[in-house]
């Protein structure tokens, strides 16, 4: 009991009587830190201010939107709103468990089935604070960002507590995800469906096979899973993924159909849906699809301001001007604590002056979205990209320049140079592509002198971060590939072999190889690796 006192517990139910009925439950087992949230928007402002240790969620929360208790989590496991060790139990009816328990990628803690004891709930918290004492020594490397120390954790783990093997295995797969290790990763998965057809271990082969860039094979291993599994939802989020890979839209659009069929509240899915719809030319699906995003958002934490305009240009394709422009004023009404408010109407502004023809008022509107840019706006890559092909569209080039620049320095973007100098070239714009390569071939020699003085400071680390940020605004760039593979080789010296900075090594060492195989340093960069490899004993 004693020990319990210290623990803070969440209660997320909508019905009175049974959050009276868990707080006399806790109590008794010596429980008194217990707050309480009605519906998903109350516990998600909850978490966002502070953790708990425990969270008991009732399955049907009754939401207006009709998200469910495995809906909110997967919200919260998606914005990080709560951390890996949180103990996260789903208290519901046996006949909706039987539903669940197989889609559910994100699995809780542990689940509770109606009617229950407070016996029963007590051995559950029990169980769970045993088996988070278990995993918590792996998750503290994890928080500590010492990833390789916390596989290793995990396999010693899994050898000490057999009973949590197959976790610590989805564990240690997962981290190796997480340093783009795919191909340990799917060793891991696969000797996991040798010993039992697991869900989530189907599911990380097909991710490990698409991120190796086996996207034929992920749709087979998805196929087959998804056919075994036809409630594991994000089973046809990739299998969707997998077929745009392969350019069949239309194929993409009617898997996402069949998983909102069956899941219909998840937003993120519609939305995804709604883009695809849009990409495959069927306008009537995705005015449907983002008419549902924008209802169903309207009173979550994390609604975006861009699922509006992704509305109005829905309905501008179906030349419904009317519904468009009543859908920026709702945009105007709803969000107006948005930061990104003023950029979205600008380019939802800019798409129905063009569609009524009206060039000026466009391009007017289209200055004031730059300028949201320019100024720091956090509008998502495509929107970004979607206003640089406006710019274009009206000869805005020093917009378009602009935007793209803020596009490619954004590391999260995944944007590289390369791409804006291929979009500008499909635009018949070389002469704006060789601006932009230009600007960012000065940014990336600025940052080299920057990752010299990290360096000459002892900063090895820093310095590769910085180099790695020139990589990306200069990936073909020789002097700053040159540059990664030596800081790199520095850092690896000093502070050990990092097996993912190792394999950047060796792919700056072939490109540069394939731009100038005489080139003088090649030689004396090709010795040092190996040595490194040698003395960190790397076969």
């Amino acid at each position: 009991m004693q020990e319990n006192s210290q623990l803070s517990v969440l209660v997320i139910d909508p019905n009175p009587g049974m959050r009276s009925n868990l707080q006399n439950m806790l109590n008794g087992a010596g429980i008194n830190k217990i707050e309480y949230a009605v519906n998903s928007g109350t516990a998600i402002r909850q978490l966002t201010r502070r953790a708990y240790d425990i969270v008991l969620c009732e399955y049907d929360l009754g939401s207006g939107d009709g998200q469910d208790g495995q809906q909110l989590l997967e919200d919260l496991r998606h914005h990080r709103l709560i951390s890996p060790w949180a103990i996260f139990i789903m208290l519901t009816s046996e006949a909706v468990y039987g539903k669940v328990i197989g889609a559910a990628e994100l699995a809780p803690t542990d689940y509770v089935l109606k009617p229950f004891t407070a016996e029963t709930l007590g051995a559950r918290v029990a169980r769970a604070l045993e088996r988070r004492a278990v995993f918590l020594p792996t998750y503290q490397l994890v928080a500590q960002g010492n990833v390789r120390e916390a596989i290793r954790s995990a396999a010693a783990a899994g050898i000490a507590h057999p009973r949590h093997a197959l976790e610590f295995a989805r564990l240690r797969a997962d981290l190796h995800v997480s340093i783009k290790e795919h191909g340990e990763a799917e060793e891991i998965y696969r000797k996991v469906l040798d010993y039992k057809p697991l869900g989530w271990a189907g599911l990380g082969l097909a991710r490990a096979q698409f991120a190796q860039g086996r996207v034929e094979d992920a749709r087979e291993t998805l196929q087959v899973l998804v056919a075994a599994n036809p409630r594991l939802m994000a089973g046809y989020d990739l299998l969707a993924r997998c077929h745009e890979a392969l350019g069949n839209q239309a194929q993409a659009q009617k898997i996402l159909e069949e998983a909102v069929a069956i899941s219909p509240h998840m937003v993120r899915r519609l939305r995804k849906l709604g883009e695809v719809a849009l990409e495959a030319g069927d306008t009537a699906a995705a005015e449907k699809s983002f008419k549902q995003v924008v209802s169903k958002a309207r009173y979550s934490e994390f609604r975006d301001p861009e699922d509006h305009v992704r509305l109005v240009k829905a309905l501008v394709k179906r030349g419904d001007l009317a519904g468009a422009s009543g859908v920026v004023r709702d945009l105007e009404r709803s969000m107006k604590a948005s930061p990104e408010l003023d950029a979205c109407v600008a380019v939802s502004n800019a798409a129905l002056h063009d569609a009524a023809g009206n060039r000026t008022a466009a391009v007017a509107d289209l200055q004031g979205a730059v300028s949201a840019v320019r100024a720091g706006s956090g509008l998502s890559t495509s929107l970004k990209l979607g206003l640089v092909r406006a710019c274009l569209d009206h000869r805005l080039d020093q917009g378009a320049q602009d935007v793209m620049m803020a596009v490619v320095n954004d590391a999260d973007s995944g944007i590289t140079s390369e791409h804006a100098l291929t979009l500008f070239a499909q635009a018949g714009r070389r002469d704006l592509a060789d601006g932009v390569q230009q600007q960012l071939k000065a940014q990336a020699q600025i940052l080299l002198g920057v990752a010299d003085e990290k360096r000459n400071m002892g900063d090895v680390r820093g310095a590769v971060q910085t180099l790695l940020e020139a990589l990306h605004m200069a990936p073909s760039n020789l002097q700053v590939t040159i540059a990664v593979a030596g800081g790199v080789l520095r850092q690896i010296n000093e502070l050990g072999w990092d097996h993912p900075l190792g394999e950047l090594c060796y792919a700056q060492l072939e490109k540069i190889r394939a731009i100038d195989a005489q080139h003088p340093r090649l030689g004396p960069l090709e010795t040092e690796y190996q040595a490194m490899r040698r003395k960190y004993g790397i076969s």
